[in-house]
């Protein structure tokens, strides 16, 4: 593993957000939704696709607050223009758990 300075963490920009919509995304070679969160005044409302269709149904996400990267490049997926990176963690199944908040907290919020 390598290691990395407590200003290089900084630059990372990783925000709580709120999703507001989640849709299919049929183009996608590994079954993925496009999601749209809301992170805030500051941040707005950015769009991506993840690939988290095993544990969550389109149903279930919304409403949810989520961790995102928010200062990536937007990427260019398909029709589909990253703006964000959602965090989570792989399992051994390929499926992923998200990154959340413990408890509901502003959308905007840095992680520290």
């Amino acid at each position: 593993m390598q290691t990395i300075s407590w200003n290089e963490f900084e630059l990372v920009e990783l925000r709580t957000g709120t999703v507001l919509d989640v849709q299919e995304f049929p183009q996608a070679r590994t079954p993925a939704y496009i999601i749209t969160v809301d992170f805030g005044d500051e941040i707005g409302v950015k769009k991506t696709s993840a690939r988290v269709t095993h544990l969550y149904s389109r149903e279930s996400l919304v409403g949810r607050q989520v961790l995102g990267v928010v200062n990536f490049p937007p990427r260019q997926i398909g029709p589909v223009r990253s703006e964000f990176l959602l965090t989570g963690f792989v399992q051994g199944d390929g499926s992923v758990v998200l990154a959340v908040p413990e408890r509901p907290v502003a959308n905007g919020l840095k992680l520290a």
